[in-house]
């Protein structure tokens, strides 16, 4: 059951979920932007926002998906998207352009430029993010 801060009205797993509790703009995020950025975004919201339970938040910096925890972290750059994920093993391949140990998990980095970037591919790793975000612990 999900729960929504009074102060920022934002959306959160549970009522002392630790958050950046600030009323920011999505919009705001991709100021600047080209309107390809935008589209990649929202090709990637689309799918993710339907998963089950799956919790979108905004801070100043970035868009954060959420099960019980963080699995997907969305970071407008000027010309890309800056798109962290976790998982079992490590990913060394491409298009992971990033992936180091943290705790039990991998923390994984994918840079997005424009809708062809968006593959079949990368919501395979983003789905694998949620699962194991959902079943661990972490």
């Amino acid at each position: 059951m999900s729960w929504t801060c009074p102060n920022c009205d934002r959306e959160l797993p549970w009522n002392d979920y630790r958050h950046y509790c600030a009323r920011v703009s999505l919009d705001s995020l991709f100021e600047g932007r080209s309107p390809e950025l935008v589209l990649a975004f929202d090709k990637i919201l689309a799918e993710v926002a339907d998963w089950p339970k799956v919790l979108v938040g905004v801070t100043p910096n970035c868009i954060v998906f959420t099960r019980r925890v963080g699995f997907l972290i969305i970071r407008p750059m000027k010309k890309w998207l800056d798109i962290k994920f976790y998982s079992a093993a490590a990913h060394p391949e491409k298009p992971v352009l990033k992936s180091s140990a943290t705790g039990k998990k991998f923390e994984n980095h994918i840079r997005v430029e424009s809708l062809d970037d968006i593959r079949p591919a990368l919501f395979v790793y983003l789905r694998e993010s949620y699962e194991l975000m959902r079943t661990k612990t972490v």
